[in-house]
Protein backbone atom coordinates (compact mmCIF):
# COMPACT_ATOMS: atom_id res chain seq x y z
CA UNK A 1 0.00 0.00 0.00
CA UNK A 2 1.37 3.39 -0.73
CA UNK A 3 2.22 5.71 2.13
CA UNK A 4 0.52 9.01 2.44
CA UNK A 5 0.00 12.20 4.66
CA UNK A 6 -3.95 12.46 5.34
CA UNK A 7 -4.57 16.30 6.38
CA UNK A 8 -7.87 18.13 7.02
CA UNK A 9 -11.66 16.86 6.46
CA UNK A 10 -13.68 17.33 3.47
CA UNK A 11 -14.00 16.11 -0.33
CA UNK A 12 -11.37 13.82 -0.68
CA UNK A 13 -8.15 15.42 -2.83
CA UNK A 14 -5.11 12.67 -3.82
CA UNK A 15 -1.92 14.86 -4.97
CA UNK A 16 0.96 12.74 -6.28
CA UNK A 17 4.35 14.40 -6.97
CA UNK A 18 6.88 13.82 -9.46
CA UNK A 19 9.97 11.84 -10.38
CA UNK A 20 12.74 11.78 -7.71
CA UNK A 21 10.20 13.58 -5.62
CA UNK A 22 7.84 13.05 -2.44
CA UNK A 23 4.89 13.56 -0.37
CA UNK A 24 6.81 16.00 1.53
CA UNK A 25 7.35 18.57 -1.26
CA UNK A 26 3.44 19.85 -1.30
CA UNK A 27 2.95 20.00 2.46
CA UNK A 28 2.66 23.25 3.08
CA UNK A 29 0.06 23.37 0.20
CA UNK A 30 -1.64 20.71 1.18
CA UNK A 31 -2.39 22.18 4.35
CA UNK A 32 -3.61 25.42 2.62
CA UNK A 33 -5.82 23.18 0.77
CA UNK A 34 -7.23 21.47 4.19
CA UNK A 35 -7.98 24.64 5.60
CA UNK A 36 -10.33 25.22 2.68
CA UNK A 37 -12.21 22.34 3.11
CA UNK A 38 -10.67 19.63 1.76
CA UNK A 39 -8.88 16.03 2.79
CA UNK A 40 -5.90 16.10 1.22
CA UNK A 41 -4.20 12.74 0.52
CA UNK A 42 -0.52 13.68 -0.12
CA UNK A 43 0.90 10.36 -1.60
CA UNK A 44 4.18 9.15 -2.17
CA UNK A 45 4.51 7.00 -5.23
CA UNK A 46 6.19 3.77 -5.50
CA UNK A 47 10.21 3.83 -5.19
CA UNK A 48 9.57 7.41 -4.11
CA UNK A 49 9.08 9.16 0.09
CA UNK A 50 8.60 6.08 2.37
CA UNK A 51 6.08 3.99 -0.05
CA UNK A 52 7.20 0.39 -1.14
CA UNK A 53 10.02 -0.30 -3.33
CA UNK A 54 9.59 -2.65 -6.22
CA UNK A 55 12.08 -3.69 -9.70
CA UNK A 56 8.58 -2.86 -11.35
CA UNK A 57 8.07 0.55 -12.57
CA UNK A 58 5.12 2.01 -15.12
CA UNK A 59 2.28 4.35 -15.36
CA UNK A 60 -0.24 1.69 -15.53
CA UNK A 61 1.48 0.27 -11.98
CA UNK A 62 1.26 3.64 -10.55
CA UNK A 63 -2.30 3.88 -11.55
CA UNK A 64 -3.12 0.39 -10.33
CA UNK A 65 -1.46 1.45 -7.11
CA UNK A 66 -3.70 4.49 -6.64
CA UNK A 67 -6.91 2.66 -7.50
CA UNK A 68 -5.80 0.06 -4.76
CA UNK A 69 -5.23 3.21 -2.42
CA UNK A 70 -8.44 5.08 -3.51
CA UNK A 71 -10.19 1.80 -2.52
CA UNK A 72 -8.49 1.34 0.75
CA UNK A 73 -9.00 4.68 1.96
CA UNK A 74 -12.84 4.54 1.02
CA UNK A 75 -12.44 7.25 -1.71
CA UNK A 76 -14.96 6.33 -4.14
CA UNK A 77 -14.58 9.65 -5.83
CA UNK A 78 -12.03 12.35 -5.47
CA UNK A 79 -10.47 15.80 -6.54
CA UNK A 80 -6.95 14.02 -8.62
CA UNK A 81 -4.00 16.63 -9.37
CA UNK A 82 -0.45 15.10 -10.14
CA UNK A 83 2.77 17.13 -11.14
CA UNK A 84 5.29 16.04 -13.69
CA UNK A 85 5.42 12.64 -13.56
CA UNK A 86 2.40 12.59 -10.86
CA UNK A 87 0.81 14.38 -13.78
CA UNK A 88 1.21 11.37 -16.32
CA UNK A 89 -0.44 8.71 -13.22
CA UNK A 90 -3.43 11.55 -12.86
CA UNK A 91 -4.21 11.67 -16.77
CA UNK A 92 -3.91 7.90 -17.13
CA UNK A 93 -5.86 7.32 -14.20
CA UNK A 94 -8.46 9.64 -14.89
CA UNK A 95 -9.01 8.47 -18.75
CA UNK A 96 -8.98 4.66 -16.94
CA UNK A 97 -11.56 5.41 -13.95
CA UNK A 98 -13.38 8.70 -15.04
CA UNK A 99 -16.40 7.24 -12.34
CA UNK A 100 -14.08 7.91 -9.33
CA UNK A 101 -12.08 11.38 -10.47
CA UNK A 102 -14.49 14.58 -9.85
CA UNK A 103 -11.58 16.76 -11.44
CA UNK A 104 -8.51 16.52 -12.84
CA UNK A 105 -5.63 19.25 -12.37
CA UNK A 106 -2.35 18.43 -14.32
CA UNK A 107 0.99 20.94 -13.34
CA UNK A 108 3.19 21.16 -16.33
CA UNK A 109 2.84 18.08 -18.05
CA UNK A 110 1.69 16.68 -21.28
CA UNK A 111 -0.19 13.91 -22.55
CA UNK A 112 3.40 13.62 -25.27
CA UNK A 113 6.23 11.13 -25.11
CA UNK A 114 9.12 12.64 -24.05
CA UNK A 115 12.89 11.09 -24.76
CA UNK A 116 14.92 10.63 -21.38
CA UNK A 117 16.49 13.66 -19.79
CA UNK A 118 16.84 12.89 -16.05
CA UNK A 119 20.58 11.36 -16.59
CA UNK A 120 22.52 14.13 -14.67
CA UNK A 121 20.23 13.90 -11.67
CA UNK A 122 20.25 9.81 -11.77
CA UNK A 123 24.18 10.03 -12.18
CA UNK A 124 24.63 12.35 -9.32
CA UNK A 125 22.72 10.32 -6.71
CA UNK A 126 23.89 7.62 -7.35
CA UNK A 127 27.58 8.54 -7.02
CA UNK A 128 26.58 9.46 -3.50
CA UNK A 129 29.26 7.38 -1.32
CA UNK A 130 27.85 7.70 2.45
CA UNK A 131 30.93 5.53 3.72
CA UNK A 132 32.60 9.55 3.30
CA UNK A 133 29.28 10.95 3.02
CA UNK A 134 28.43 12.49 6.83
CA UNK A 135 26.79 15.54 5.95
CA UNK A 136 23.99 16.83 3.83
CA UNK A 137 26.26 19.79 2.38
CA UNK A 138 28.93 17.43 1.87
CA UNK A 139 26.18 15.65 -0.40
CA UNK A 140 24.89 18.74 -1.91
CA UNK A 141 28.87 19.46 -2.94
CA UNK A 142 29.22 16.27 -4.20
CA UNK A 143 26.08 16.02 -6.06
CA UNK A 144 27.03 20.04 -7.60
CA UNK A 145 29.73 18.30 -9.78
CA UNK A 146 26.28 16.66 -11.97
CA UNK A 147 23.57 19.42 -11.32
CA UNK A 148 24.87 22.73 -11.45
CA UNK A 149 21.54 24.01 -10.41
CA UNK A 150 21.10 24.68 -6.63
CA UNK A 151 17.80 24.56 -7.15
CA UNK A 152 17.12 21.19 -8.56
CA UNK A 153 20.22 20.13 -6.49
CA UNK A 154 17.72 20.96 -3.21
CA UNK A 155 15.04 19.21 -4.37
CA UNK A 156 16.97 16.31 -4.60
CA UNK A 157 18.65 16.58 -1.74
CA UNK A 158 14.85 16.30 -0.11
CA UNK A 159 15.48 12.29 -0.28
CA UNK A 160 18.35 11.83 2.04
CA UNK A 161 16.94 10.72 5.80
CA UNK A 162 19.40 8.99 8.21
CA UNK A 163 19.35 5.31 7.98
CA UNK A 164 21.29 5.39 11.68
CA UNK A 165 21.88 8.38 13.80
CA UNK A 166 25.41 8.18 11.97
CA UNK A 167 24.47 6.97 8.30
CA UNK A 168 22.98 8.84 5.82
CA UNK A 169 20.90 7.61 2.54
CA UNK A 170 18.44 7.79 0.13
CA UNK A 171 14.64 7.10 0.49
CA UNK A 172 14.70 7.17 -3.05
CA UNK A 173 14.68 3.08 -4.77
CA UNK A 174 17.05 4.38 -7.04
CA UNK A 175 17.98 1.28 -9.03
CA UNK A 176 14.77 0.74 -9.91
CA UNK A 177 13.84 4.54 -11.09
CA UNK A 178 17.94 3.99 -13.11
CA UNK A 179 16.62 1.21 -15.00
CA UNK A 180 13.42 2.13 -15.93
CA UNK A 181 14.00 5.55 -16.60
CA UNK A 182 12.94 5.54 -19.96
CA UNK A 183 9.09 4.70 -18.63
CA UNK A 184 9.06 8.42 -17.68
CA UNK A 185 8.57 9.64 -20.66
CA UNK A 186 6.01 7.12 -21.71
CA UNK A 187 3.26 9.08 -23.53
CA UNK A 188 -0.76 8.51 -22.68
CA UNK A 189 -2.37 6.05 -25.04
CA UNK A 190 -3.92 7.24 -28.31
CA UNK A 191 -7.73 5.95 -27.24
CA UNK A 192 -7.43 7.43 -23.60
CA UNK A 193 -9.82 10.48 -22.96
CA UNK A 194 -11.37 12.14 -19.98
CA UNK A 195 -14.42 13.81 -20.24
CA UNK A 196 -14.56 15.39 -16.93
CA UNK A 197 -13.12 18.76 -15.78
CA UNK A 198 -9.61 19.37 -16.36
CA UNK A 199 -6.83 22.01 -15.46
CA UNK A 200 -3.60 22.15 -17.17
CA UNK A 201 -1.47 24.74 -15.22
CA UNK A 202 2.36 25.05 -17.26
CA UNK A 203 4.68 26.92 -15.78
CA UNK A 204 5.68 30.62 -17.63
CA UNK A 205 9.34 29.77 -18.66
CA UNK A 206 8.80 25.90 -18.30
CA UNK A 207 9.38 23.91 -21.67
CA UNK A 208 7.57 20.96 -20.43
CA UNK A 209 4.00 22.05 -22.46
CA UNK A 210 4.41 24.22 -25.25
CA UNK A 211 1.36 25.81 -27.85
CA UNK A 212 1.92 22.93 -30.13
CA UNK A 213 0.81 20.46 -27.29
CA UNK A 214 -2.59 22.28 -26.83
CA UNK A 215 -4.46 19.81 -29.94
CA UNK A 216 -2.84 16.86 -28.32
CA UNK A 217 -4.08 18.06 -25.11
CA UNK A 218 -7.33 18.77 -25.58
CA UNK A 219 -7.70 15.42 -27.93
CA UNK A 220 -7.56 13.42 -24.49
CA UNK A 221 -9.39 16.15 -22.17
CA UNK A 222 -12.08 18.00 -24.32
CA UNK A 223 -12.77 20.11 -21.42
CA UNK A 224 -9.26 21.02 -20.67
CA UNK A 225 -8.90 24.79 -19.13
CA UNK A 226 -5.13 25.33 -20.11
CA UNK A 227 -4.04 28.37 -17.88
CA UNK A 228 -0.26 29.23 -17.27
CA UNK A 229 1.26 30.00 -13.49
CA UNK A 230 3.74 33.44 -14.10
CA UNK A 231 6.95 33.72 -13.34
CA UNK A 232 7.72 29.80 -12.78
CA UNK A 233 9.19 26.82 -14.25
CA UNK A 234 8.63 22.88 -14.10
CA UNK A 235 8.36 23.55 -10.25
CA UNK A 236 5.27 26.03 -10.48
CA UNK A 237 4.03 25.41 -7.25
CA UNK A 238 7.64 26.05 -5.41
CA UNK A 239 8.32 29.06 -7.71
CA UNK A 240 5.15 31.00 -7.75
CA UNK A 241 3.12 29.52 -4.99
CA UNK A 242 0.32 31.64 -4.33
CA UNK A 243 -0.57 32.02 -7.84
CA UNK A 244 -0.75 28.31 -8.15
CA UNK A 245 -2.73 28.05 -5.18
CA UNK A 246 -4.80 30.83 -6.10
CA UNK A 247 -5.41 29.02 -9.60
CA UNK A 248 -6.16 25.51 -8.56
CA UNK A 249 -8.30 26.49 -5.59
CA UNK A 250 -10.75 28.65 -7.62
CA UNK A 251 -11.16 25.59 -10.28
CA UNK A 252 -11.73 23.41 -7.42
CA UNK A 253 -14.08 25.20 -5.86
CA UNK A 254 -16.23 25.63 -9.48
CA UNK A 255 -16.59 21.83 -9.45
CA UNK A 256 -17.90 21.46 -6.26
Amino acid sequence: MLHSQIIGEGTPFIILHGFLGMSDNWRTLGLKYAEAGFQVHLVDQRNHGRSFHSPDFSYPLMAQDLLAYADAHGLKVFHLMGHSMGGKTAMLFATEHPDRVLSLIVADMSPKYFPEHHGACLQGLASLNFDIIHSRAEADEALSAYVSDIGVRQFLLKNLYWETKDRLGLRLNLPALIENESEIGAELPDSNVFEGKTLFLKGEYSEYVMPEDEALIRTHFPHAIIDTVSKAGHWLHAQNPIEFYNKTIHFLCDTL
